[in-house]
């Protein structure tokens, strides 16, 4: 079994997961290779990672080494993932999901001084700090997370905020001063998730990773993806999603949408027996609220 990942030590450590998932449960037929992949995204380090979203800049090169025959599946963090599905791939499902709140590195938000700033790349995580706190200011952030890390100890820096999964299986949870709940700020669609991706029509590679997945993971993950799926490739606005089951089977999402100029954003919340039907509406809500929202000319 070859498995194609980022060669990033985060990206390394998701591919090794589920090659310990597939040994534990005899799916593998003799050795695992993990196949090493150096997307655009790791190459290009200047540009900001707003401009890059939705382009599949950290999953694209990785999905080709399956799609010619390098490697039997890729793994990816579910939340670099394209909203619509790569021709050619299936997505089989995802791990047992992590902590899929952002968090803190440096000083909490309330240690912060007035006006003090956060360093991050993502507008999502901009707009909903600033409705937390709107005396704050921001700086860009990219690299990986040894450099994210790394960034909340420069002088002008008074917190960076990351993925709570990411720190936690680099074994660096003991340097996050807080962690947001989703009613606080909403993930990213996918955050702290692990999805694996095959050939479509290949049996083997299926089979395997079917007997890894995570139903109550994978069944969350398609709810906040249909959510992506229906703003559209074209949307660019700030975004996220967080859906999770409750007692009765239902799948409860909430999800946020910044307004175009990012001084606004809206959030909805809804129950459903069925994900895609709830992504759909939520998506559909968001965008007419946030529409009537604009000025107009």
């Amino acid at each position: 079994m070859r498995i194609a990942t980022r060669s990033s030590p985060l990206a390394t450590w998701q591919a090794r997961a589920v090659a310990t998932a597939l040994e534990a449960v005899g799916s593998a037929q003799g050795d695992i290779e993990l196949v090493p992949v150096r997307t655009t995204g790791d190459v290009d380090v200047s540009t900001p990672i707003s401009e890059m979203s939705g382009r599949g800049v950290f999953v694209t090169e990785v999905q080709a080494a399956v799609l010619d025959g390098r490697a039997d599946i890729a793994v990816h963090s579910a939340k670099d993932m394209r909203s619509e599905p790569t021709p050619g791939l299936t997505l089989a499902g995802c791990l047992v999901r992590g902590d899929a709140r952002d968090a803190l590195v440096g000083l909490a938000l309330d240690a912060i001084p007035r006006g003090g700033v956060v360093a991050t790349g993502s507008q999502r995580r901009q707009c909903q700090l600033a409705a937390l706190r709107g005396d704050l200011r921001f700086t860009g952030l990219r690299g990986n997370m040894a450099r994210r890390i790394a960034a909340a100890a420069q002088p002008d820096v008074d917190a960076v905020i990351v993925a709570a999964a990411a720190l936690e299986r680099l074994g660096e949870s003991h340097r996050i001063a807080q962690r947001f709940g989703p009613d606080e700020i909403v993930p990213q669609v996918g955050q702290g998730a692990i999805a694996i991706e095959h050939r479509t029509g290949d049996a083997d590679a299926a089979a395997a990773a079917g007997a890894i997945i995570d139903e109550v993971t994978t069944r969350c993950v398609h709810a906040e993806r249909a959510f992506l799926r229906t703003l559209g490739a074209g949307c660019d606005l700030p975004t996220g999603a967080h859906a999770v089951i409750d007692a009765g089977g239902s799948i409860a999402m909430t999800a946020v949408l910044a307004t175009a100029n990012r001084d606004s954003v809206m959030r909805a919340s809804g129950l459903h027996l069925d994900g895609e039907s709830l992504g759909v509406a939520l998506a559909n809500e968001l965008l007419a609220r946030v529409d009537s929202a604009e000025p107009r000319a």
